[in-house]
């Protein structure tokens, strides 16, 4: 008898801790359709947190919280008073996490005023750190010239102003020269019609005592190209070797996400992504995806999970950004050894070298989606509006509609603002506002 006792307990505990294993991986749940063997994990997140959760349009819980479902397709909503709401039709698999990371957006979001005199001939750094700015609307003279806007996480607006760097000297023209960052945004270079200079970024600089160096503004150039180079081969060696040729010769303004992981690129080319280009990942992304590329079709590649998304068409008709690096699959190139072996910025005037230079990181003053730092969503304009959309396509929301200059705007390093460029006064000149995403 006790030996029975003693075998009945045994199975018992193993009984216990294999419905234990299975609870935990989520493979045994009671819900409200009853008694399930096989679930899945929804983990419903969302920022802000403390909003409503939706399946199938019922409510079911608030961010943020892990519900375990029934394998299946569900339509989830996260809803928040003051924000825009977010939804996805997400597949559940059994014993799988689906997380929503849902951004939630406001529906009304504060305007802030970054300048007070006017901003002309804007330029960002590589860096994303700074906004270097031109005006000439200051009451006091001395006060007009090149202004330094950085952007910092504990900015904010109107408690730092925009910083005078360059003291205006009319004979120079500063409101139509055209600039150039270095490549570690240390640097600015300046190319009026009468001098070329290039000045450290922080403290103020005379320009008139800065010297002229016209005489090797391109060798100074090919040394910043070539710096600009390396670090494009460092990112893209990252991606599998498909991609890496569909970005160097079948694609054109191809930026990486701030995190390195996702592509976003124009196909200039018809052509079809192979199936399983790196190994599946368990419980990746389950929205639509498109492996046909159409030409002038913008597309986000996920190096990660090997998905790859239609964004839109591109309508910009500026200069295309093109790779640096066409070389990828040999020993790194130097100016010195090879001055040849890579893609040069440079052009015939100055005016297209400036805008080459800065649209190869940023793409302002375009009609192409820029990234927001968190590596998730795009920022786009159409019409009188500023849309931010998911990686995916999912999730479009309007977070500004209104007047804004030139289809400039520009992402906060942090993510929680957005800059763009307007004026609510035809008196006024324009200037930078900080539109806030995170209230």
């Amino acid at each position: 008898m006790g030996l029975l006792y003693t075998f009945v307990f045994l199975v018992v505990m193993i009984l216990s801790a294999l419905i234990a294993i299975q609870y935990a991986k989520g493979g045994l749940r009671f819900t409200k359709a009853g008694f399930q063997t096989e679930t899945g994990l929804l983990n419903a997140n969302s920022f802000p947190t403390g909003a409503e959760v939706y399946i199938d349009g019922e409510l079911m819980t608030a961010t943020d919280n892990t519900l375990y479902l029934s394998p299946g397709e569900y339509l989830v909503e996260i809803r928040k008073e003051g924000y825009s709401p977010w939804q996805k039709l997400l597949t559940i698999e059994k014993e799988l996490v689906t997380q929503t990371h849902a951004q939630l957006f406001p529906t009304a979001p504060s305007l802030a005023p970054l300048t007070l005199s006017g901003a002309t001939n804007i330029t960002t750094s590589p860096d994303g750190q700074k906004i270097v700015f031109y005006t000439n609307n200051t009451h006091n003279e001395d006060k007009n010239g090149l202004y330094l806007l950085e952007l910092s996480n504990n900015f904010i607006p109107l408690t730092r102003s925009p910083k005078l760097i360059v003291q205006d000297v009319p004979e120079l023209e500063l409101q139509t020269a055209h600039l150039i960052w270095s490549p570690n945004s240390a640097e600015l270079m300046i190319l009026s019609e009468v001098k070329e200079m290039i000045i450290e970024i922080g403290n103020k600089v005379d320009l008139i005592q800065t010297p002229d160096i016209s005489w090797k503004r391109a060798q100074v150039l090919s040394e910043w190209e070539e710096e600009m180079y390396q670090h494009e081969r460092e990112f893209l060696k990252e991606f599998p070797e498909e991609i890496i040729q569909i970005a160097t010769s079948s694609a054109k303004n191809v930026y990486l996400s701030p995190d390195k992981k996702r592509m976003m690129y124009t196909a200039t080319a018809e052509l079809t992504l192979s199936d399983n280009i790196v190994p599946p990942v368990p419980s990746r992304n389950t929205q639509p995806e498109s492996r046909d590329l159409k030409p002038d079709n913008i597309y986000v590649y996920d190096a990660e999970e090997d998905l790859n998304f239609l964004i839109g068409e591109e309508t910009s008709n500026h200069p295309a950004k093109q790779l640096l690096a066409i070389d990828l699959y040999g020993p790194a190139q130097s100016l010195e050894s090879s001055p040849a072996a890579f893609t040069k910025l440079q052009a015939t005037t100055s005016a297209e070298t400036a805008q080459l230079f800065q649209n190869y990181y940023a793409p302002i003053f375009t009609a192409l989606p820029q990234w927001l730092p968190n590596s998730s969503h795009l920022v786009s304009f159409s019409a009188d509006s500023i849309e931010i959309v998911e990686y995916d396509s999912t999730n479009k929301t309007t977070i500004y509609s209104g007047q804004f200059a030139d289809g400039f705007f520009y992402p906060w390093p942090g993510g929680e603002k957005l800059i763009i460029l307007t004026t609510f006064s035809p008196n006024s000149p324009l200037n930078l506002y900080a539109i806030e995403l995170k209230n």
